[in-house]
């Protein structure tokens, strides 16, 4: 199958654009067609965009993501507030329009994680609001390799505190009310626990890796969200007001060393400044399906304004 020619300004460093062949082509039956040779596609470069397929509703983009994959995943063990839109299908990170979501592969703060990811645009807005990918390859060639090495050496400590009205709580992470079935996640995935009376309503803590091997191409990859959990990711006046408030060890969220080092400020700053400089960015069309490898491409989101509309699939 061959790329459109109006691929993206990227080059080889984001996703692909692909088109049906001709107009009034069935959406559903060129999936089927072309299923492998886009499943090779996304192996390859990472992601694609599938563009005029005449997709017009959320329950169309369900049927084509199903072509793929018959088994959706849940979103348990959440970062970012969602909606459930129907089914498995979820809408994108909900966060302030004016506010920017920097680049992170899906997950990659615990020890589970979907290996695709599925993006409908349901609804482009009026400006900006692109979902912008880099290549967790190139990230990892492009860290220091000092750096890398002590985050391959230590790993990352993430570390988790659930304050009632404050961020997300237990309950919107964990999917459950359930004090017991919380129990029983954090201990199949190795993560440690603490029900607390004072502040915090329960504080969690996980050690996950910092890199990885991808298993079907064997790249090194960059994977994993330090540079976002930490609490330098908060703007200025946000961050002063939760220390004030809470106490730095009680935050929402924070990254340390696998062995508990704080990260230096420089090492989180060049992390996200490789970030910055792999970025890549395709404004989305409204209809459009992006499917990307959830460890060979990171993704984010722009700021916007007007109406977006993005649904999410991941498996």
């Amino acid at each position: 199958m061959k790329p459109s020619e109006d691929l993206n300004p990227s080059g080889d460093r984001g996703p692909v654009l692909l088109r049906p062949p001709r107009a009034g082509v069935d959406p559903f039956e060129w999936l089927e067609e072309n299923r492998s040779a886009i499943d090779d596609l996304v192996v390859t470069c990472g992601g694609v965009i599938l563009r005029d397929l005449g997709l017009n509703a959320v329950s169309e983009f369900n049927r084509a993501v199903r072509i793929f994959t018959p088994d959706l995943l849940e979103y348990v063990h959440r970062s970012t507030p969602r909606t459930k839109v129907g089914g498995k299908l979820y809408t994108a990170t909900e966060y302030p329009a004016d506010k920017s979501i920097p680049l992170h592969n899906e997950n990659s703060y615990t020890d589970s994680w979907p290996s695709r990811i599925y993006f409908y645009c349901a609804v482009a807005a009026g400006q900006g609001g692109e979902t912008p990918t880099a290549d967790s390859r190139r990230v990892y060639q492009q860290i220091d390799p000092a750096v890398r090495e002590k985050f391959e050496r230590t790993g990352v400590r993430y570390v988790r505190n659930f304050t009632d009205g404050i961020d997300l709580s237990w309950q919107e992470v964990f999917q459950t009310a359930d004090r017991a079935e919380v129990e029983a996640y954090c201990e199949a995935h190795g993560i440690e626990f603490q029900w607390r009376s004072d502040g915090p309503a329960l504080s969690t803590r996980q050690h996950c890796q910092a890199s990885m091997r991808h298993p079907r191409t064997g790249d090194m990859v960059w994977f994993n969200q330090a540079h976002l959990f930490h609490i330098s990711a908060l703007a200025e006046s946000e961050r002063g007001s939760l220390v004030s408030e809470l106490g730095i060890e009680n935050v929402p969220r924070n990254a340390f060393y696998g062995n508990g080092d704080p990260i230096e400020s420089e090492v989180l700053a060049h992390i996200r400044d490789v970030y910055e400089k792999e970025k890549t960015v395709v404004p989305w069309r409204r209809g459009d399906i992006m499917i990307l490898d959830n460890l060979l491409l990171a993704h984010g989101r722009n700021p916007y304004q007007g109406d977006r509309k993005t649904v999410v699939a991941m498996s």
